[in-house]
């Protein structure tokens, strides 16, 4: 028998037994899928009752399409995180953070008659068919040139109202992000370096300009520089096929993991950062990042 703890709340469909594990890959997807469909049932009573009207949770009851929006964003960063460690227990644990975003918003907008569940799943599951006519249709794309092409093309047609390259590219997105969409889709019209020497030569170009800038000691051409700068480092990382989100996170992750290391070696040492001269704390840092270079 359950404990209270473990006992199935009511009006709640049961979770599925899981399947036995072989350590081989199951000869057809059949049972994951109706494993995965029934616990997306579970997780869209829960969802649901959580909720209801008169006896929900006063929480969730107060949410609202608008109050949910930073839950989104932060759960999907917190993806990314999980999806850098490799770890799979944090990596489960996080898309279903992320999914419970998306089951509540849905749920808000289906007690406003807006939109459900059905309709997004829906919605997607079209484009999908619609967009991928070498899969689900008569069409040729044996590469991924072509099929970007062809996806290019199709979501012009669907977008009529869409009269540049640019368009559709989300606002609220991080500025390093959003510079690495806006020369993506540019890339896709023709605008763009032929290879990654050009992308450099205009990187030293910017610095350059940059310099002219802090010379003249005006903060609004310093300003403008710096963000030409920012925009063509990102070029360039879009030629070595690197996500710069993903490339600065790891010098952040860097840069923290250095300085905690000399800060923690000074401690040690009965002394404080503010009691250290710069050359005593380069020398700390510079050790650490000798080794940190250390072939390994």
């Amino acid at each position: 028998m359950n404990s209270p703890s473990d006992a199935q709340p009511a009006g709640i469909p049961a979770a599925p037994e899981a399947a036995p594990t072989t350590g081989a890959a199951p000869s057809t997807p059949a049972p994951a899928h109706a494993a995965a469909a029934a616990e997306y049932a579970r997780l869209l009573a829960i969802m649901a009752r959580l909720r209801r009207p008169g006896d929900g949770c006063p929480w969730d009851l107060e949410q609202t399409l608008d109050s949910l929006k930073p839950y989104l964003i932060e759960e999907a960063y917190e993806a990314l995180d999980a999806l850098e460690t490799h770890n799979r227990d944090d990596l489960v644990e996080e898309l279903g953070d992320l999914l419970l975003q998306i089951v509540f918003i849905a749920q808000v907008g289906s007690e406003t008659a807006l939109f459900d569940m059905a309709d997004v799943a829906r919605g997607i599951s079209d484009k999908l068919i619609r967009r991928h006519p070498h899969i689900f249709g008569t069409e040729s794309a044996p590469t991924t040139a072509d099929v970007l092409r062809n996806w290019d093309k199709i979501k012009r047609d669907e977008k009529k109202t869409r009269t540049s390259a640019l368009d559709g590219i989300p606002s609220h997105v991080p500025p390093l992000h959003r510079a690495y969409q806006l020369q993506k889709r540019a890339a896709r019209a023709g605008f763009d370096w032929a290879d990654v020497d050009g992308a450099m030569a205009k990187l030293r170009e910017e610095v350059g300009e940059l310099g002219e800038a802090i010379a003249e000691d005006s903060r609004a051409h310093m300003m403008e520089e710096l963000g030409d700068v920012l925009f063509a480092a990102v070029k360039v990382a879009r030629f070595l096929q690197c996500d710069p989100h993903y490339a600065l996170s790891k010098t952040n992750d860097k840069f923290e993991r250095r300085f905690r290391a000399m800060e923690s070696e000074i401690l040690a040492e009965g002394k404080t950062l503010k009691d250290c001269t710069l050359p005593e704390m380069e020398a700390h840092w510079n050790r650490h990042r000798a080794a940190d270079k250390t072939p390994r």
